[in-house]
Parts: C-alpha cells; sequence; structure tokens
C-alpha cells in the first residue's frame, strides 16, 4: 500500500465513508476505488484514469486533488508521454501536406451549386414580374366601380383591425394583471417563512421550515462533485444523483411534511429553501458528508 492510498484511506474512514458509498458518489467501480488505496495502478484501464479517479476519490471525500499530485507525484503515473499527441501531430502533418488542387476541388462544386440557385431565383422573379404586370393591366381596364368596391372592403378591413387590436389590448391588460396578482401572492408566502435549526447530532441537523405554503428545494454543486439523495416523508427516494460542478437539480415538495436530504460533499453544495440560501448548521468543514432533515409546517392560503 502506498502514502497516498493510506491517506486517502484514513480520511474516507474519518468521513464514515464506505467504499460502497463512495463508489454512488463517484459512479467508480468498486475494485477501482481498492486499487487506487492499495497502490495498485498496474490493473486500471490507464495512466489517464488513474489521475482521474484519483482526482474525484479526492474531491469526494473533501481532498485538494492539486495537493496530492504535487505532494505524491513520485507515485502518481505520469501522462506527458501518452501517445496522442504524436497521433495528432501526424494528422496535422497530413492536412499540411495536402496540395493546394485538392482545396480547389472541394470548393468548385460549391461555386457550381450557387451559380444554379441563383439562375433558377431570376427565372423565378422574371415570371412573377411577368404575372404581376398581366394582373395590373387587367385591373385597370375594370372601371370606377371595382375601384369603390375595392375601397368599401379596405374600409371594413379597417374597422375589424381596430376592433381586434382593441379586443387584443383588454386581453392583455387583464393577462398584466392576473400575473401582478400572482407575483405579490408568491411575495407574501415567502414574507414570513422561517426555516431554523432545531437539532444537530453527528452529521446530522433537523430544521424547522415554517410560515409557507410552498416547499420548493433547489441543490447546487460549486467548486466541484457532489452525491445528493433526497427522500419523502414515507422513505421513499424522491431523487439521488451525482451533481458535477456547476449542475444543480430542483424538487417541488409542498406536500411532503418532513424531508431527508444527504449530501456527499458539503464543501461543494449550496441548498436553498424556496429561493433562500440554508446555512448549514453544522460547518462543512466539519463534516463533509451531512444528512439534513427539513420538517415542513405548511401555512394555509387562500
Amino acid at each position: 500500500m502506498t502514502e497516498l492510498g493510506n491517506r486517502l484511506k484514513e480520511v474516507r474512514k474519518e468521513k464514515g465513508i464506505s467504499l460502497d458509498d463512495l463508489q454512488e458518489m463517484t459512479k467508480i467501480q468498486k475494485r477501482y476505488l481498492k486499487n487506487i488505496e492499495e497502490g495498485k495502478y498496474d490493473s486500471m484501464p490507464g495512466k489517464f484514469y488513474v489521475r482521474a479517479f484519483i482526482k474525484q476519490y479526492a474531491e469526494a471525500v473533501g481532498l485538494q486533488p492539486e495537493e496530492l499530485f504535487e505532494e505524491f507525484k513520485n507515485e502518481i503515473p505520469s501522462i506527458e508521454h501518452e501517445e496522442f499527441p504524436e497521433q495528432i501531430t501526424r494528422v496535422q502533418t497530413r492536412k499540411t501536406a495536402a496540395p493546394d488542387t485538392v482545396k480547389l476541388m472541394n470548393v468548385l462544386p460549391r461555386i457550381i451549386v450557387v451559380v444554379v440557385i441563383i439562375g433558377i431565383l431570376f427565372l423565378l422573379w422574371f415570371i412573377v414580374s411577368s404575372f404581376a404586370g398581366n394582373n395590373s393591366k387587367e385591373k385597370l381596364s375594370s372601371g370606377n366601380s371595382g375601384n369603390v368596391s375595392v375601397q368599401q372592403g379596405d374600409v371594413k378591413s379597417s374597422d375589424k383591425a381596430t376592433s381586434e387590436n382593441t379586443t387584443g389590448t383588454k386581453n392583455t391588460a387583464k393577462s398584466t394583471k392576473t400575473i401582478s396578482t400572482e407575483t405579490k401572492k408568491n411575495a407574501n408566502q415567502q414574507t414570513g417563512q422561517k426555516l431554523k435549526a432545531i437539532s444537530s447530532s453527528g452529521y446530522t441537523s433537523t430544521y424547522k421550515l415554517s410560515g409557507t405554503g410552498q416547499f420548493k428545494l433547489e441543490l447546487k454543486a460549486k467548486g466541484g462533485q457532489s452525491w445528493i439523495q433526497v427522500k419523502n416523508s414515507d422513505g421513499s427516494t424522491n431523487f439521488q444523483k451525482l451533481l458535477n460542478d456547476g449542475d444543480s437539480q430542483n424538487a417541488d415538495l409542498t406536500k411532503q411534511k418532513q424531508v431527508t436530504i444527504t449530501i456527499g460533499n458539503t464543501v461543494n453544495t449550496e441548498v436553498y429553501i424556496n429561493g433562500k440560501k440554508l446555512k448549514y448548521d453544522i460547518p462543512a468543514s466539519k463534516e463533509v458528508r451531512q444528512v439534513i432533515v427539513i420538517q415542513f409546517h405548511a401555512t394555509q392560503t387562500e
């Protein structure tokens, strides 16, 4: 077993995280996680995956991967001599060596297509122009009575358009009033919202949510990955997933009386209740993996 493996394993056990939990958090097979702890890098898929797996392992248990790579750089395989750069160089060389005649042959079909399209458009324009000219001559020879009929039709159309615009304005004003009422109602619901920590023990803390008629949860990952799980009042799983840096997950829990949230990495996870950020009662630096229980006491609204 290597010194790096010992360090990762000790921190994992201090946080109370089993290999099965870590597998669920990182989506890395348990045997690879065990190989990292024992320093058996030869059984891994490749050097690139060794470094990637170590990075995910470190982030999941709350360590800084860059510091580990610098401290144990003699133990971690290097990927400076992988074959990828050589392959890229060969491809670039072939592209550079291509003659100018090949470029011309690639462009020539496009030029031909453009010329054909221009010709078709010109032909269509000529046909439409000729047809429009004939229609104009027939209208001029139809007499004054036709003009009067057209004018009457225009007046009716104008009146109809004015009526439609008036109706549309009334409907828009009504919709705006409805939206304003709903927005004011939601604001009133959140004004008296209270989220208070009532107890904490070990890595579990309990909160009471009151003064509101809604319970909307949002979880955001910032600065790294975080595994999360949300359970309903009856113990069923609402959702569970691994959030990457920048990802977020939303859930409407208004119908639940109590919700249990398990967070694998609180350092990189922000919790919002009805848009308001929750402050961890247990500092994230003290307990990276935490269980948060929220008791919802809904306020009835008209």
